[in-house]
């Protein structure tokens, strides 16, 4: 990990995530987390003198806060401490760590990578043209590269614990999650009454959250 991406508060809290989901989802859960965090720091600073022109690249250059941190990886550690607790929920709950970081990074790569390849941006609300890098403005390159992102996460998840339909789920998951995120960005955080923090925590907490619901609807 390239810890000069962190500060040192946030590396302090990545540690403590990437304990709890290390006792979730062992060696898997851990390369998923190192995954997200390589590709997305590497996406936030892909073309990074085109994004300061148009006003979209991240503050600090990308520098992580501990915030940051927790809004992108706090449920995935929640849900490992609760496999830990109760080993018995380990079937469920793994999936759903996957589903998180599958949301986070196709949220990342979508945004960070769509900004700079993205041809046309289209206002996720009213499908209308918006200007690119604002919250909630989408494009169809981001959305596939997100796509691809959340698919990444899921081939890890398949190499650790089998290969199986849940495959498809932890991409579905990921990228029901992105547009989540797009949809409280151009809503509740345009308007100010969330931060973008809050938004990320939802997105992942969704992207957790219909993995668990696809798993358990094809469980039955």
């Amino acid at each position: 990990m390239q810890f000069k991406k962190l500060t040192i508060p946030a590396a302090i809290t990545g540690g403590m995530v990437g304990l709890l989901i290390y006792q979730g989802a062992g060696l898997t859960g851990l390369i998923m987390l190192t995954l997200f965090f390589i590709l997305g720091s590497g996406a936030t600073g892909w073309q990074l003198r085109t994004k300061q022109q148009i006003g979209a690249a991240e503050k600090d250059k990308g520098q992580r806060t501990a915030g940051q941190v927790i809004a992108n990886g706090g449920v995935a550690a929640i849900i490992g401490g609760i496999i830990w607790w109760m080993p018995a929920t380990a079937a469920s709950h793994r999936i759903m760590i996957a589903g998180s970081l599958a949301a986070a990074t196709a949220d990342t790569l979508s945004s960070e990578l769509g900004t700079v390849y993205g041809k046309r941006f289209y206002n996720i609300i009213t499908f209308k043209k918006d200007q690119r890098g604002l919250d909630g403005v989408i494009s169809l390159e981001g959305t596939l590269i997100g796509i691809i992102g959340a698919g990444l996460i899921g081939v890890v998840y398949c190499i650790g614990f089998g290969w199986s339909i849940n495959l498809l789920w932890i991409i579905i998951a990921g990228t029901i999650g992105n547009l989540s995120d797009s949809v409280l960005g151009a809503t509740l955080e345009r308007k100010h009454l969330i931060g973008n923090n809050v938004v990320n925590l939802l997105n992942t907490l969704i992207g957790a959250l219909v993995c668990l619901l696809l798993f358990k609807l094809m469980s039955k």
